[in-house]
This record gives structure tokens, C-alpha cells and sequence, in this order.
């Protein structure tokens, strides 16, 4: 059986296009513009379809596709561009995800510190 997922934004390169869930339409402006930004820009530089999408546990994730005849995509480049944008996002990517587990699952949020 295949996982749940939801979709909180994503960018296509193919139509030039940006999609924002209205269901995390809480999130703070300076995000939206943040994750607006960072989907079309990857779009714009690698190609394809970028989606940030949750899973069922609340994990993030950036899922990459392409359609079979863009002999113009680099995987290459793509996987870079993901690696680059979770070590430079890795802040906002936490904070995703504690928001989706508090407000969709209905997690306790954790407002311990982590282990230095």
C-alpha cells in the first residue's frame, strides 16, 4: 500500500507554474514567498517539477519528476540542487515540518531543547 502524502507546494517548469496548498495557508507570508522562490527557481535552473510534500509521519520531502522527452533535464544537476536546498533550507525545512506535526497530526510540539 502506498503512502499518503500532501502536497505543499510545487513549481512545473513545463507550464511555468507555481502551486501553494491553501491548507497551509497559515504559514507565516515571508515563508510562502520563501518556498514560492525556492520551487521556481530550482524549476528554472534544473527543469522539471519540483513538489515539497509531506508524509504520513510528518516528514518532508522534495520530489523531482520529469517527462520522458525533456532530453534537456539533468539528473545530475537536480539531485545537487536538492542536496544544496537541505543543507540550505534545513532551518525552514525543521520548522515545516513541526508545524505540519502539530497542526495536521495534532502532535504536543516539542519546546525542549535538543542535545548540544
Amino acid at each position: 500500500m502506498e503512502e499518503q502524502r500532501m502536497v505543499l507546494c510545487g513549481a512545473n517548469s513545463y507550464n511555468q507554474k507555481y502551486y501553494f496548498n491553501r491548507e497551509f495557508s497559515g504559514l507565516p507570508e515571508q515563508v510562502k514567498q520563501e518556498l514560492n522562490i525556492l520551487c521556481v527557481l530550482f524549476t528554472e535552473e534544473v527543469g522539471g517539477t519540483l513538489t515539497l510534500e509531506f508524509l504520513e509521519d510528518g516528514t518532508l520531502t522534495l520530489n523531482v519528476s520529469h517527462e520522458d522527452a525533456d532530453y534537456l533535464f539533468d539528473e545530475i544537476e537536480s539531485e545537487l540542487r536538492i542536496r544544496e536546498i537541505q543543507r540550505e533550507h534545513a532551518e525552514l525545512m525543521q520548522a515545516l515540518e513541526q508545524y505540519f506535526q502539530v497542526v495536521f497530526l495534532g502532535e504536543a510540539l516539542d519546546t525542549e531543547g535538543e542535545d548540544a
